[in-house]
Parts: structure tokens; C-alpha cells; sequence
């Protein structure tokens, strides 16, 4: 399916800020940030990954922060009281 199709069907634009600890120095943090169309609130793709993520990627995970915005939403109009003329 295309993204315009996912996006019909409630798909949301999605972005995760991973936290993880980095192999070799498990005291320091790195941020990852992962973004892809995911449905809310269960979030299924970013799911998948996240279990990929514990399954193939030796940074341990800290912590994920997600948020998500509807690509296609009602236009947003202001009045602004005036009137421009263009020739």
C-alpha cells in the first residue's frame, strides 16, 4: 500500500526517541530516532521494531518517547481582518 493509502486508513506520521545504552560503555546513553506511519495507540510497527531491536541490536534499550501527528488533517483558517488585491 502506498503512505497516501496507510494515511486514509488512520495511519499517523510516528516518531520514537529511543534511548539505549551503548554496548561498550553501558553507563553512557545514545538517542536513536525512529520515524515511520504507525496507528495509535497500540502502535504495531513501531512494535515490531522495538522487539527486533531487543532481539538483533546489542544496545540494551532505556527508554522510548513517542509522538504522532495526522498527516492529513482539517485545514487550519485564521481571519485576519484584511483584503489584499492582486492583478
Amino acid at each position: 500500500m502506498s503512505k497516501f493509502e496507510l494515511t486514509l486508513q488512520g495511519y499517523r506520521l510516528t516518531t520514537a526517541e529511543i534511548l539505549y545504552h551503548m554496548p561498550d560503555h553501558p553507563a553512557v546513553l545514545q538517542t536513536f530516532i525512529w520515524q515511520e506511519l504507525d496507528i495509535a495507540p497500540k502502535y504495531p510497527v513501531l512494535a515490531k521494531f522495538l522487539r527486533f531491536w531487543e532481539t538483533s541490536i546489542e544496545g540494551k534499550l532505556h527508554s522510548v518517547r513517542v509522538a504522532a501527528r495526522g498527516l492529513i488533517s482539517p485545514a487550519e483558517l485564521k481571519h485576519l481582518g484584511h483584503e489584499f488585491t492582486l492583478h
